[in-house]
């Protein structure tokens, strides 16, 4: 877990507002108030750069998706709170200075960059780099490269992007684009486009809040012929057995949750306050499932809180997935072999 402090903007310092966070120099702690202290894997002040968050914090789960393995960054937080910002996801992705750019344009550079120099290295290596861009707004799907289908559950006829488990466990999206990056102007591209057709709306707390998850999503193939031949020999195959070689395939996430919020505080009515319901609905649903999933780590000679209570079994405890079609996404990228970062 990352966390992020805001600095205080214009409206607030006209209003006479103070900072309530306190960062604990030289250790990843903070303390709001007087003595309510809180320690993360990493905590960013104010004045921390863009660069150092996605280098300390989210480059080290790109090279981890780039060796094969699942990864997923959330961004979550209470709405204005610059999760948006942080992730380089909003309409503001091609910015005149580079050093404003968030997370997601600055890991689609490293990934381009770094499976390019592969594969000049290693004339055997290929790979090849899918996207796609979803939105989950009021418990429905729908697929931002393609505006014009119909969303799941609503009412323009047709049947929109519906998740399956097929039977190894795995979240399979259905009647959702993905899209074929040529290059990493395309993957840019693409999370242009998805972005303007995200669902935003003003609240008291924020003139552009968005009202729904945005879950952008790189898939990626990578095929090297030497290691295909070299298992295929010890496996006493011929190489005509292989056809194109054996494949490694990862994906990444990168969530924008929509921020959690109280209507009495925004201000919202009809359907901003329903949009505000499902958000905090689909935010508990997360926290419950994360809650649960860090329960099963609890080693299995550990007691309970109750004096005498049975110990704790790992691996028994129900997960609730199902609670949200947030959870139900991201299934297969919470625990297992994925990497997880929270910011």
């Amino acid at each position: 877990v990352a966390l992020r402090i805001r600095p205080l903007s214009p409206q607030e310092h006209a209003s006479g507002e103070t900072e309530c966070v306190t960062q604990l120099p030289g250790v990843p702690q903070i303390v709001i108030g007087a003595d309510r202290a809180f320690t993360f894997d990493y905590v960013f002040s104010p004045e921390v750069s863009q660069e150092q968050v996605y280098d300390d914090a989210i480059g080290p789960l790109v090279d981890q998706f780039l060796q094969g393995y699942n990864a997923t960054i959330l961004a979550y937080g209470q709405t204005g709170s610059g999760k948006t910002f942080s992730m380089g996801t909003g309409l503001t992705i091609s910015v005149t200075q580079p050093e404003l750019q968030g997370v997601v344009p600055r890991a689609i550079g490293t990934i381009w960059s770094s499976l390019e120099a592969k594969s000049k290295r290693h004339p055997a290596f290929t790979y090849s780099l899918d996207v796609s861009f979803l939105e989950l707004y009021n418990e429905d799907l729908v697929d931002l490269l393609n505006p014009r289908s119909p969303t799941a559950g609503g009412s323009g006829g047709g049947r929109g992007p519906t998740i399956r488990e097929d039977s190894r466990g795995n979240m399979v999206l259905v009647g959702v684009e993905r899209k074929l990056a040529a290059g990493e102007d395309d993957i840019i591209s693409y999370l242009h486009q998805g972005a303007l057709s995200r669902t935003t709306a003003s609240t008291d707390m924020n003139h552009t809040s968005s009202r729904s998850h945005a879950i952008f999503t790189i898939y990626l193939t990578q095929q090297d012929r030497r290691s295909s031949l070299i298992l295929s020999n010890a496996a006493g195959l011929e190489p005509s057995e292989l056809d194109s070689g054996m494949s490694i395939v990862s994906k990444i996430h990168f969530v924008d949750l929509a921020g959690s919020e109280r209507i009495k505080r925004t201000g919202a009515a009809g359907d901003r306050a329903k949009e505000g319901i499902s958000i905090n609905a689909g935010l508990l649903a997360l926290g419950n499932v994360i809650s649960a999933l860090g329960s099963m780590t609890v080693a299995p000679g550990a007691t309970s809180a109750g004096a005498g209570g049975p110990a704790p079994r790992r691996g028994t405890m129900h997960v609730p997935y199902r609670d949200s079609k947030l959870t139900r996404l991201l299934q297969d990228s919470l625990g297992g072999n994925s990497q997880t970062l929270m910011l």
